[in-house]
């Protein structure tokens, strides 16, 4: 990701926010629709090797923070998951393949998705019936947090520089892993494992989607 141009990158904070792209002229703005997933990946640093330890990385941490500055804070904020990929070792490359593979996984995402489809025709919110859709009071209501998820969120907020961006999508993506689960209400569990995935540090790879 870091390789494209500041300015392109960029390009992508609208659609990525709104779902649709704005071509403005002298005489007319233009709306199109513009919903899509975006998938990314970056390596820790040009050199591709990462931080302390690897010995391949003569300008560490320098060179990691360069490197990952290349992307906008306001672009990094629009991201919904940042998954750290550790390097693959001689023992990972050993081990049998996990039992559950990309059918089951398909299975689990399409079950959810149904659950968040039956729970807006429930509701009569047929406009935005994904999780990824919700916002504002909608999104409270769906999420249904328990106590104890509320105050993992609030010091979130106020400790680890939550924007109100990050809060939403936060809270979009604990709903989400609880539909995964079968789970009616968000739990700071799931909260906790959502939060996990706005974090991106310079140790290994890491793959982004938005």
């Amino acid at each position: 990701m870091p390789e494209f141009s500041a300015q392109a990158l960029d390009s992508l904070r609208q659609p990525l926010e709104t779902g649709e792209v704005v071509v403005a002229r002298a005489n007319a703005h233009v709306r199109y629709p513009a919903r899509f997933q975006l998938v990314a990946a970056m390596n820790p640093c040009r050199c591709g090797v990462g931080g302390p330890g690897r010995g391949a990385c003569g300008r560490a941490p320098r060179c990691q923070s360069d490197y990952q500055r290349k992307i906008s804070g306001p672009m990094m904020d629009r991201m919904d998951l940042v998954v750290e990929v550790p390097p693959v070792t001689a023992a990972d490359m050993a081990l049998p393949p996990p039992a559950a593979g990309t059918a089951e996984a398909a299975a689990r995402v399409a079950q959810a998705r149904q659950v968040q489809l039956e729970r807006a025709a429930t509701a009569g919110e047929s406009a935005a019936p994904l999780n990824a859709q919700a916002s504002g009071e909608r999104l409270e209501a769906i999420a249904n947090l328990d106590g104890p998820a509320r105050a993992l969120l609030s010091r979130a907020a106020e400790g680890a520089g939550l924007t109100a961006r990050g809060w939403t999508r936060t809270l979009r993506l604990a709903r989400t892993i609880a539909d995964l689960e079968g789970v009616e209400s968000v739990r700071r569990v799931h909260l906790a494992e959502a939060l996990i995935y706005r974090r991106v540090s310079a140790e290994g790879s890491s793959v982004l989607a938005g």
